[in-house]
């Protein structure tokens, strides 16, 4: 059969060129200078062998892809089995499935706490190794991470009770992906999700209404069974295998470790509502439930809620600026390969003047919120051993997830119009990036509630503001527009009466003089002189692209490129 003209197909009208190759078939450890960098300063190097294949791992054509089809496919509620009993089970497409897998296998979702289960001690730059796969794993697909970062992040948590860390610890730990819906006896791995907002309080979970009661007169107390009657409006990763809840107890709010499937393997009294049609993070199933004498397992003591969650919500919150930083460097990955490849009046974009300008500043802004990000991870890993980093940690958890997570959606809107209507078409990943970045900012504390811990830490702690501003110290004299920022920073706090109108500038100040103090220490010249003096010296605009005349913009974008 002959082939039909061109005129009759209509196909046949042009030739595809001067578009950019996707970027696939990359590892993202090897290619991104910074990352590798910020894993060896901050106590990692030795699990830089590992980073390297999974990055190639994850880099491959075919697991980029899994990101689309999970976000084009998304979860479903399945709340009653075909003869009309309730099942409260979502559905989820493989592609979710086999990027928990690939999560879950390289430990991502508990491996700081493997040595518990075995007994042994804290091997060094744990949580920045964990850090820096998720850091890579969120630029693949993000959505999925919220389980993976709530197991983790559950166990310091569930620490709080030895006799369920027991009995639950060795299946979390486990890097064996089990996505079947059945109770914990029978799976080889576990995911822990949490439910703590309700429709009336959001942030102020102490205003939560449902209610837990000893499951027996005889017995109540750490430890013990209690029924639990109520709701939540966020209730997040309804198929994990359990939740922590608060709910109020006799003794007050308190904090309980709710399981899917009760110990004789019947379903709890776990009722899903509905799934929540989100802005973004929609390959995550984010549900509304109601408890209806549900049973939960007390982690503590009554009335000790808020300080056993905090624990939790302390290393999700490390986990928002890491993501947050990682997605902003996959955003700017992308607009440099587009810049790199595509040619605008007889130019690549990225040799074009204002594009490199634009693209220069983007990458400084990366370069920093990862080096911040990576630093209190460092505190993470040294507080047990050093009450200076666990100080630091205090306060710098929360001024890097304050920060990092509020740049990081005007970052990803900046980057999609790099890549012009390529960037905002559903086929690419920029518009899946630009929709999921709001969602750290929002979860585990808002910008506002982020500012107001730092106060409260600093309040409660005065000591750890001397630990923050001694580090800070320890970069004075480098750069001019530096040690002026430092100044007025340090004159800020002298009149801490006034903090609280001011807390946002406060806090955005030390983010950037942190990030700068790490810069001018271990980054290139070019690097940390054009980030002071955009960020400190007056010498920039309010929008990305405004470095100052003379700035080494080719270095700088040289070393952001991917490296592939």
């Amino acid at each position: 059969m002959s082939r039909p003209a061109a005129a009759e197909t209509g196909f046949e009208t042009h030739e595809v060129f001067n578009q950019a190759p996707p970027l696939e078939d990359y590892n993202l450890f090897t290619s991104d200078r910074v990352l590798q960098e910020s894993v060896a300063r901050e106590g990692a190097g030795d699990a830089a062998a590992q980073l390297t294949a999974f990055g190639a791992k994850i880099g491959k054509a075919e697991v980029l892809d899994l990101g689309r089809q999970a976000n084009t496919y998304l979860p479903v509620l399945k709340g009653f089995d075909r003869f009309g009993y309730r099942q409260d089970r979502v559905e989820f497409h493989p592609s979710y499935h086999a990027l928990m897998e690939i999560s879950v296998a390289q430990g991502i979702h508990a491996s700081p706490w493997e040595h518990l289960a075995r007994g042994e001690a804290a091997p060094a730059g744990r949580n920045a190794a964990r850090q820096a796969a998720l850091y890579m794993m969120c630029q693949v697909e993000p959505g999925h991470i919220c389980p993976i970062t709530m197991t983790n992040a559950s166990v310091p948590a569930l620490l709080f009770q030895p006799s369920l860390a027991e009995e639950w610890l060795p299946k979390i730990v486990s890097r064996a992906y089990d996505p079947a819906f059945g109770p914990m006896q029978a799976k080889t791995g576990l995911t822990l999700g949490m439910g703590m907002t309700e429709k009336q309080g959001g942030t102020d979970v102490r205003a939560n209404t449902t209610q837990a009661q000893p499951a027996s007169k005889a017995s109540a107390g750490p430890g013990s069974e209690y029924l639990i009657t109520g709701h939540k409006w966020f209730f997040s990763a309804p198929m994990c295998d359990a939740f922590l809840v608060l709910a109020q107890a006799p003794g007050g709010l308190s904090c309980f470790l709710m399981p899917r499937f009760l110990p004789d393997g019947t379903l709890n009294a776990i009722q899903i509502q509905r799934l929540k049609e989100k802005v973004g993070n929609r390959s995550n199933a984010s549900s509304e439930v109601e408890f209806k004498r549900a049973h939960g397992w007390l982690i503590g003591e009554e009335g000790r809620g808020v300080r056993n969650i905090i624990e939790m919500a302390t290393y999700t919150r490390l986990d928002c600026a890491v993501s947050s930083a990682g997605m902003m460097r996959q955003s700017l990955a992308q607009a440099l390969h587009h810049c790199a490849h595509r040619r605008v009046f007889q130019k690549h974009l990225i040799d074009q003047p204002l594009m490199q300008n634009v693209i220069a500043d983007m990458a400084l802004e990366v370069e920093a919120n990862t080096a911040l990000a990576f630093r209190v991870t460092r505190a993470f890993d040294m507080a047990d051993e050093s009450e200076e980093e666990a100080r630091y940690r205090r306060i710098m958890t929360p001024v890097a997830k304050y920060w990092n997570c509020k740049r990081a959606p005007g970052f990803a809107y900046e980057a999609m119009e790099c890549l012009g209507g390529n960037g905002y078409v559903e086929e690419g990943v920029a518009g899946r990036l630009y929709r999921e970045m709001p969602v750290n900012a929002i979860w585990e504390g808002s910008g506002n509630v982020m500012c107001l811990d730092v106060l409260r830490a600093l309040a409660r702690e005065p000591e750890a503001l001397e630990v923050v501003l001694s580090e800070f110290d320890s970069a004075k004299g480098m750069n001019g527009h530096y040690d002026a920022a430092l100044a007025k920073l340090k004159d800020g706090f002298s009149d801490i009466g006034t903090l609280e109108p001011r807390a946002r500038r406060v806090v955005e100040e030390m983010a950037k003089i942190a990030a700068a103090s790490i810069l001018l220490k271990t980054a290139p010249g070019e690097v940390s002189e054009t980030y002071c003096a955009s960020r400190f010296g007056g010498e920039s605009g309010d929008l990305y692209g405004a470095l100052p005349l003379g700035a080494p913009l080719r270095e700088i974008v040289e070393r952001a490129m991917p490296v592939l």
